[in-house]
């Protein structure tokens, strides 16, 4: 994982794709401490061809006025702002996106959400990997540096128990991607029916790259993580994200029912259990040693993915990986115990195979 995260660009690959125009579709909805920064680094971006798209749904987002604040310092920058949207289906994200998408005039789409944070060489380092036989690059989420405990346990999840499951299925040949930052060729979207054909799914980046594999496309990951830099976060906001996202792949993937058992206390538990009926060793003590070598294999590939030294001590480590690992099966517990969603300003209730409807208040 090293190996792969944080590469260097390669000159020889940057001059394959130096030409590949790319049109960046952001999609925007208020504002937090951060958004302008974060934007910001869209408009400075060291890439020969690319335009930002900004879409913002409602004419009144505060979001409005930020976007004209860019676009005026940076006058040279192939940008244009959309407002409205166009409803086509129940996912907003997708009903924002849609009259960027339209507008787009360069064969490489890029949606990256308003959260993420960029390098100047992140552009190249995603069209890098768009080799000819690939269809989607995308990176793995990862979390900024942040102050406060909240900050640090969204960081030791995106650090330890995400990218072990999102490594893993990639690895292995399963489809798993998030759509948080992902280059797409849009051709191969168009063959599939354009943005309209997703949007009648919540989890649109997943049913995405699956027609885009459908197609015969390979998937790349690219060694730059996606970095979310949300100006507005807490314990709460996290666990209620990590509860919609399990209901999301419950309703997709029915094998999700099994995750529990991928976590490291209930699989402690189970393996100590065989371990004293085989081998007649201690079961507490074998759960305590199987808990404490997974403890340091999390903290070793967090530093891993980092690729820099951590912004807080082994201790706040150890408490925020104690606290995620606890909360894991509560929070499949609460995604089985109801259905629906709410996301952005609307409710939403899941149907089995991925698909939606809104809940619309009488």
């Amino acid at each position: 994982m090293r190996l792969h995260l944080h590469k260097k660009r390669s000159e020889a690959k940057q001059s394959f794709t130096q030409l590949a125009g790319v049109s960046l579709l952001k999609p925007l909805k208020g504002v937090d401490p951060n958004l302008i920064s974060n934007l910001e680094t869209f408009f400075t971006l060291d890439y020969p061809k690319y335009e930002i798209l900004l879409c913002v749904q409602d004419t009144d987002d505060p979001a409005v006025d930020v976007c004209k604040k860019l676009l005026g310092k940076y006058p040279n920058v192939d940008a244009r702002l959309f407002i409205g949207g166009k409803k086509v289906g129940i996912n907003p994200k997708i009903n924002n996106l849609m009259p960027g998408y339209e507008g787009a005039k360069y064969g490489l789409v890029w949606i990256c959400d308003s959260g993420i944070r960029v390098k100047p060489d992140t552009l190249t380092d995603l069209t890098n990997h768009m080799t000819e036989k690939v269809g989607l690059v995308h990176g793995l989420p990862y979390v900024a540096d942040r102050q406060g405990f909240a900050a640090t346990l969204e960081q030791v999840y995106f650090g330890t128990s995400h990218p072990r499951s999102y490594i893993s299925a990639n690895v292995t040949g399963i489809k798993c991607v998030t759509g948080m930052s992902c280059l797409m060729r849009k051709d191969v979207l168009d063959q599939a029916g354009g943005l309209v054909a997703f949007a009648q799914y919540i989890a649109e980046d997943y049913f995405m790259a699956k027609a885009i594999a459908d197609r015969g496309w390979k998937f790349s990951m690219a060694t730059q993580v996606a970095l979310q830099n949300s100006g507005s976060y807490s314990i709460g906001q996290f666990q209620s994200r990590m509860i919609r996202w399990t209901k999301l792949r419950i309703n997709m993937l029915p094998g999700t029912v099994l995750e529990p058992v991928s976590e490291c206390f209930l699989a402690s538990l189970i393996i100590g259990w065989a371990a004293h009926h085989v081998f007649r060793w201690d079961m507490m003590v074998f759960f305590m040693c199987h808990c404490l070598a997974w403890f340091i294999s999390d903290y070793i590939q967090l530093t891993g993915i980092q690729g820099a030294p951590l912004c807080f001590s082994k201790l706040d480590f150890a408490v925020a990986w104690f606290i995620r690992e606890s909360m894991a099966v509560q929070i499949f517990l609460s995604a089985l115990w109801d259905p629906t969603i709410s996301w952005r300003t609307g409710r939403y209730r899941l149907r089995c195979g991925g698909t939606a409807e809104e809940i619309l208040d009488v």
